[in-house]
């Protein structure tokens, strides 16, 4: 033993901020144990960025969680886990610690930067007091002194006016603020390493990139080094020095970046970059029918008929309250969707894309000019006069976990429109037509009895597109549908899209941040900025020869799968971002 209370073996790893060593984690479930991670070694050096990819299931966060002690009850681990102080004046084996040992090595040691920070932050109390208490657990300081240092903390992963901001609640900032403020709470007591649990999936790529530039500075200022945990290879080429890839609960790959890129060794990392979207990439409505494929129905499309959809000088304003002016989210628009055509809308968070496409769906008033849907004037329009072309519109959620009713089965969920617009008279009478809605997107008719808990994300996304396709609508609005699912997933879950909407021939209002899946499945494109119309055209001349200033920004600031043109991407986005 030496002075530190370590062992000669775990001194020798002290050079790492952790090191895994076998480590294993099975959890306990009625229906029997788990294996989730199977005999993994990782380490990670002081001032470097691992990062673990892998799909959903894979053990990535399992593996990530472990180096806190933040598995549930039912998890049994075996193997070590060293975390080292960032001075070097101890090393503790994490998979061994309990109670007050435990809650010493959180946020002193190693912090975590969890996905959604609109749920690590608690929304009763200020931002300000919630980094103080994290401060004052470790430390014997005054609650002033407590207060100063969170201030320079905030100060430092720039939220601007942190004097005044510190006493601010969550919902008083933007979601790219508030991971900046998660990320603040994670570096206020200097920890050796930080532990990034898909810390941009929720952002616009413009925030992405402010949100990994401030990593990158976590990382050369405060010296800290961080497991990123993240299913986009974007941002891995971004971010990265070493990659480890994860495949049913093992480690099958480890590299430096560059090398895994390049030359990947292993089939599923292979698959994985693979799967990658690409701006500029073959276009899926490009691709060959495959010549087994059954489609669900087809329909002949007059290319040449009325739009579907013909917006002209259109606005959107929501009413001010409390004797504040109204907020207008779309200002003049001028668009139009063809039959059968797919059109990509782009743009920031607030940038007015999920307006229009509530607009279009009658969910949102239209307050002035005109938007004309399958013929119905929108501006004025009567509930009675919409209502029979509700059903000639289908509607794909960002979210299926919240846009399905928990207590009811998928086959319950898929009828639901069948049922509401009297094409069937229960979910037992539709039962026939969505199980032969789920065979389209690719599910066992047997899922149709199992509830929207017990299918993963990428089965839910399918059956919410099957939901939408209940009434064979002529106009689907998709509304970030892919952007929360894996990389192979969302490869799936396009392809079959892009397959459905040639057999069906609907129209679709495509909205997305992600401009590489728009241009792999849009006709055209729309750019939208700050309610305004920016840029418009095809996939080539928008994406590949943007005019507008915002455009080439928003394209810049897109992480593409290839660490030396994602260096170059990196100071041509600064450059525009001055």
């Amino acid at each position: 033993m030496t002075a530190t209370g370590t062992t000669d073996e775990e001194q020798a790893a002290v050079r790492n901020v952790v090191e895994i060593q076998d480590l294993r984690v099975t959890f306990a479930t009625d229906a029997g144990a788990v294996a989730a991670v199977r005999g993994v070694d990782l380490h990670v050096a002081p001032g470097e960025v691992l990062a673990i990819v892998g799909e959903s299931g894979s053990g990535k966060t399992v593996t990530a969680r472990t180096i806190l002690g933040l598995l549930p009850s039912t998890a049994l681990t075996t193997g070590a886990v060293l975390l080292s102080r960032k001075d070097g004046t101890a090393t503790h084996d994490v998979a061994a610690l309990r109670g007050s040992a435990l809650r010493d090595v959180r946020g002193r040691d190693a912090a975590m930067v969890f996905q959604e920070p609109s749920t690590a932050l608690n929304p009763v109390y200020p931002v300000g007091w919630q980094i103080i208490e994290g401060l004052r657990a470790h430390k014997r300081i005054s609650r002033t002194h407590a207060r100063a240092q969170a201030i320079d903390v905030l100060r430092r992963v720039g939220i601007p006016d942190p004097e005044h901001r510190i006493d601010h609640y969550p919902h008083q900032f933007s979601g790219g603020q508030k991971q900046r403020i998660v990320i603040a709470q994670a570096l206020a007591l200097d920890p050796g390493l930080i532990i990034a649990d898909e810390p941009t999936t929720a952002l616009d790529v413009t925030v992405q990139a402010e949100i990994l530039d401030l990593l990158r500075r976590c990382r050369d200022e405060f010296g800290t080094a961080i497991v990123l945990i993240t299913h986009n290879m974007g941002v891995v080429a971004d971010l990265a020095d070493r990659v480890a890839v994860m495949y049913l609960g093992e480690l099958v790959e480890q590299a430096d970046v560059r090398t895994l890129f390049s030359a990947p060794q292993h089939p599923y990392t292979q698959a994985l970059l693979d799967a990658v979207p690409r701006v500029g990439g073959v276009r899926l409505r490009d691709r060959a029918q495959d010549p087994e494929h059954v489609p669900l129905t087809t329909r002949v499309v007059d290319r040449q008929g009325p739009s579907v959809v013909e917006a002209k000088d259109l606005r959107i304003t929501y009413p001010g309250r409390f004797r504040k002016p109204g907020f207008t989210a779309v200002d003049g628009v001028d668009l139009t969707i063809g039959p059968g055509e797919v059109l990509g809308l782009v743009g920031e968070s607030g940038s007015g894309k999920t307006t229009i496409g509530r607009a279009i769906a009658g969910l949102t008033p239209v307050t002035d000019g005109s938007l004309r849907v399958l013929g119905v004037e929108m501006n004025q329009v009567r509930e009675r006069e919409f209502k029979p072309v509700r059903r000639r519109i289908g509607f794909v959620f960002q979210d299926p976990a919240t846009s399905f009713n928990p207590l009811l089965t998928i086959a319950e969920c898929v009828a639901e429109p069948l049922v509401v617009h009297g094409v069937a008279k229960d979910p037992g009478s539709a039962r026939p037509r969505v199980d032969e809605l789920l065979e389209a997107v690719q599910l066992p008719r047997t899922f149709g009895d199992r509830f929207p808990h017990e299918l993963s994300g990428g089965q839910r996304q399918r059956a919410s597109l099957a939901r939408a396709l209940a009434l064979d609508p002529e106009l689907l609005i998709a509304d970030e549908p892919t952007s929360a699912l894996d990389v192979s997933v969302q490869a799936r879950v396009l392809d079959l899209f892009a397959q459905l909407q040639r057999d069906l021939g609907f129209a679709c209002l495509f909205i997305s941040h992600d401009l590489a899946v728009v241009d792999m499945l849009a006709d055209r494109i729309a750019v939208l900025h700050r309610g305004v119309l920016a840029e418009e055209g095809s996939g080539d001349e928008v994406l590949g020869s943007p005019r507008d200033p915002y455009t080439q920004r928003l394209l810049a600031s897109l992480p593409v799968p290839d660490p030396v043109e994602q260096e170059q991407r990196r100071e041509t986005w600064r450059a525009l971002s001055q």
